[in-house]
């Protein structure tokens, strides 16, 4: 697969507030696309917090964008992350993680910890590759959004990208008793 286009980083990013100090934590930022498109938004207010699993990809975040907090670890400890920041909840979660390589018990572990991540009026932005969206995989990822959140919106394809590919924003969270 190729990085994903700036056309797909425009449209994943577009919740990111234009005013305010909002705290947006992305998850598996890879090459960066997304990092540089929510850096552009942000103009220097508000927090920064990209959670990258791979070690080599982290190091080149670090270099390229130094306003970035960026942390090497696994997307579900979103909320321990957040919480050695001093943060209660992100405003923003944009998520280039690949959903369709993950274990389902993986996939409802870290989809968990981001709804329970979430402030009450915060959006969750992922994406999926159209050509797959027929295969239990991405139908289980939709499910497992529709069962998280109030309202999730599949946006249109975006064509240039490769593979093309849709986003989900995915609005007010359901947080179960006893969540965090």
């Amino acid at each position: 697969m190729a990085p994903s286009s700036e056309f797909l980083a425009t449209r994943i990013v577009a919740p990111v507030p234009l005013r305010g100090d909002p705290v947006v934590v992305e998850l598996g930022p890879g090459t960066g696309v997304f990092t540089d498109r929510i850096q552009q938004r942000l103009a220097g207010r508000g927090r920064h917090i990209a959670i990258e699993v791979n070690r080599r990809f982290a190091d080149r975040l670090v270099r390229r964008r130094p306003a970035v907090d960026v942390v090497i670890g696994d997307a579900a400890a979103i909320g321990g992350v957040l919480a050695d920041r001093g943060c209660r909840t992100a405003d923003v979660v944009v998520s280039g993680l690949p959903w369709a390589l993950f274990p389902p018990a993986r996939q409802q572990r870290t989809l968990d910890a981001i709804a329970a991540a979430l402030a009450p009026a915060g959006v969750f932005s992922t994406f999926a590759y159209v050509h797959a969206l027929w295969t239990p995989t991405a139908r289980r990822l939709r499910r497992a959004l529709c069962a998280r959140f109030e309202e999730v919106v599949m946006e249109r394809t975006v064509w240039a990208n490769l593979p093309p590919a849709t986003v989900y924003h995915c609005r007010r969270p359901v947080h179960s008793p006893g969540a965090a």
